[in-house]
Formats: C-alpha cells, structure tokens, sequence
C-alpha cells in the first residue's frame, strides 16, 4: 500500500464511523481521533519528511484535503445530532395540556398564631399597648409583686419550674403588670401575649405548655364594669355577637374582687376562658401608684381553648402534634 492509499483508507475509515456516530460526544472523540494534535491524520503530515522531495507538496496537499472532507462530514453529522437530540429532548420535556393543573401547597401560619394575630388585632383596636414579656421569669414579678402569699399552692415547686431559686418558667402572662408599672404610670392599657408553663397533668383541655393573653388598666374611676365591658366587647369579636358570657365569682391573689369568664358551647355547656378582677391595691401600691387615685382591672385568658371553640375541636393536644392533615384544615 502506497502512503497515498494510507490517506484514502483513514478517509474512508473515517466518513465510516463519523455516519454511524449517534452522539455529540462520540462525534468529539472521533474529531480527537482524527484530526487531534495526536490524531491519524495529524500524524500522517509529520511523516511528509520520510518522503522524496517531488513527492512532498502533493502527499501534503492530499493529507490537508482528506483532513477537510472528514471536518465537513464531522460538521454536517454534528448538524444532524444536534437537530435529533433537541428533538428529543423538547419530546421528553413536553407538557401535557390536557392534564388538570397541579396545586402548590402554600405554607400558612399556624392556628395558634392565627389566633394570636386576631386578638391583638381586637385589642389593639380597643386602645391597648401590646408589649412583650420574658418566659424567664424572676420570681418577684411572678409571684411576689402579685400579692401571693407564701403559703399559697402555686408557690410550691411542684407547681411550677424553677431554673433556679429566683428564677422560673413564667407560670402566668400577668407577670408582666410590675414591670410595665415600674417604668410607665398611669393612665394604661397594657396587653401580652406569650407561653406560660405549670406542672400540669396532660389532657384534652390542661397542658403543661400553653398560650395565654394577659390585660390590665389602670386609670382614674375605672369599675368592674368597665372589665364586663371589655371582656363582653372582646368576646363578641373573636367569637360571634351573639356569644354568651358568664361571669362568677373567684379567688386571684392579685386582684379583688374576681371572676371567672366562661362562655356559652351550646347545649347548657359553659368553658372557662379565665381569670379576672379589680387589681388588688396592693400591687397598685407595690408599683409606686396611689390606690386611692387610681383602680384598675386585669384579666388573663387561655388561647388555646379559643380556637377550640372557634372551630369545634375537643382535644387541644393537637395543636402541638405538628399533623399537617389536622394543621391545614385552618
């Protein structure tokens, strides 16, 4: 075989592979293959020298033109791929237009927060400041300036958690009334919202973990009916005009007198919202406020019985579950 009919073989060789390369990526290793710094045709020309010098110009003419026709033919099939694959390609991403759309599933706010979000709306709407609270508590907002007596139950520590000897896990959001008297006097409208934490038995209606919303005004000539009022007020916007509030009498260390708020479920069955009263005078007169000047009330309702009531649920332990086939029903 002559050098001349070396060219026509790797030509023909190689228009023979190019044609049945079915990729992109076979056709760049035939390209390296043949016409590389290394590739057989590229060598064919370093070899031009081996040759007598008549023959030289036409063997290296014939090594660039059979050079070109395999980089055409690389070329057009290249051409050819690349119109099969995007075709392919756009099958494989097509889109049916006749199936139904797919929903996305859009996050929202949990129900308690929800529910959170509404009554600060309702008592920001009646004139009160909502301010925040520590969950760590000292001990002395907690109990102390709240006219607790030391032998009252809640002191014991099987009622509440302690972190240390001054410091617990608020047992109540009403905490919060000593530290807003300290720096602000009156007239005030002061609302909290936040975690409280007993050492309570778990049931459908008692956690050891829950949300309440603690109020209190204080101001000159201000009566028990001023409380009525409000807390009527409140009801009627967070569960319907046509709500039946019950009030009857309690016992709450810090004010006097007190009741309870209950509210009307239907069928002659009532559920506890809270605590209320007058604000005793001594933790009026604990804060630096004249007792004789001024009155007060406060109040402190569990959240998380609100929405229970709201939409009819039984158990408030689901709440805290994290079911999201529960949770996204609201």
């Amino acid at each position: 075989m002559t050098e001349f009919d070396s060219i026509t073989a790797l030509e023909s060789e190689a228009a023979s592979r190019i044609a049945a390369a079915g990729s992109s990526k076979e056709l760049d290793d035939l390209e390296v293959e043949y016409l590389g710094r290394k590739g057989k045709l590229t060598q064919l020309l370093r070899s031009i020298g081996d040759l007598p010098p008549e023959q030289r110009p036409l063997f290296g003419s014939r090594v660039n033109q059979a050079k070109s026709a395999v980089e055409a033919r690389i070329d057009e099939r290249r051409r050819r791929i690349a119109s099969d694959e995007a075709r392919e390609r756009l099958k494989a991403e097509a889109l049916d237009v006749t199936l139904p759309g797919r929903f996305y599933k859009v996050g929202r706010p949990h129900v308690l927060l929800e529910t959170m979000a509404e009554i600060k709306r309702i008592f920001v709407g009646l004139g009160y400041q909502v301010v925040e609270s520590p969950e760590i508590e000292d001990y002395k907002y907690n109990f102390e300036a709240l006219n607790y007596p030391e032998e009252h139950p809640a002191m014991d520590e099987q009622m509440s958690f302690y972190i240390t000897d001054r410091y617990l896990l608020r047992t109540q959001t009403t905490a919060v009334q000593k530290r807003v008297m300290e720096r602000q006097k009156p007239p005030l409208r002061i609302c909290t919202l936040g975690k409280c934490y007993r050492y309570e038995a778990v049931d459908a209606t008692h956690s050891h973990t829950f949300h309440q919303v603690d109020c209190f005004a204080v101001d000159e000539h201000i009566t028990f009916a001023d409380l009525k009022g409000t807390l009527v007020q409140f009801c009627h916007m967070m569960f319907g005009p046509d709500t039946q509030v019950r009030f009857r009498p309690d016992f709450f260390p810090f004010v006097e007198p007190g009741a309870e708020i209950a509210i009307s479920t239907g069928g002659g069955r009532w559920l506890e919202l809270g605590g209320a009263g007058m604000i005793h005078p001594n933790v009026l007169e604990g804060c630096g406020i004249d007792s004789e000047k001024y009155t007060g009330f406060a109040f402190g309702l569990g959240i998380d019985r609100m929405p229970m009531i709201k939409h009819g649920i039984d158990d408030l332990r689901l709440f805290m579950e994290g079911d999201l086939r529960f949770l996204r029903q609201f």
